[in-house]
């Protein structure tokens, strides 16, 4: 007959994960949509195109040369006031990347109410090296004289 001594066992049994899943599941992504409503409310009230509304890019501050998302608040505001084309002119890239957002917490939230945890996209490495040489070339070209037409209005 074998025994088992107590300091063989574990201390605590082990915790299994309770899934949650309808309106108790979708907490976490209805915070992040929250957040992501809230910081568009607040740039629709609060217009970035006033001098010292929001402080400056440190980037900006410290370089003069403008970041890949120097510009993004006042995109957003022009978006919020329906300025498409303006929102572009801004900053080419926060429009795409607030519709990446949006679609990422819709998808969070269907799956966080199936029970699952988020969709985490396991992009390839050239892929990702691609979009992070998008995002240089970019911030170059706008601090150019030929991509002066990127630079933050």
């Amino acid at each position: 007959m074998e025994t088992t001594h107590l300091a063989d066992q574990p201390p605590f049994p082990p915790q299994q994960r309770v899934r949650r899943t309808g309106w108790r599941a979708l907490g976490l992504p209805a915070l992040a949509a929250g957040a992501g409503i809230g910081a568009v409310v607040l740039l629709h009230f609060r217009d970035p195109h006033v001098e010292g509304s929001y402080g400056i890019c440190p980037v900006y501050g410290l370089t003069g040369l403008y970041c890949p998302g120097c510009g993004g608040m006042r995109a957003v505001h022009n978006l919020t006031d329906g300025r498409i084309m303006d929102s572009l002119h801004s900053n080419l890239l926060a429009v795409p990347l607030l519709i990446a957002f949006a679609v990422f917490v819709g998808d969070w939230a269907v799956r966080a109410w199936r029970g699952e945890g988020p969709r985490v996209p396991d992009l390839p490495r050239p892929l990702m090296w691609t979009v992070l040489a998008l995002f240089l070339v970019y911030s170059v070209l706008r601090n150019t004289p030929w991509g002066s037409w990127l630079a933050p209005v």
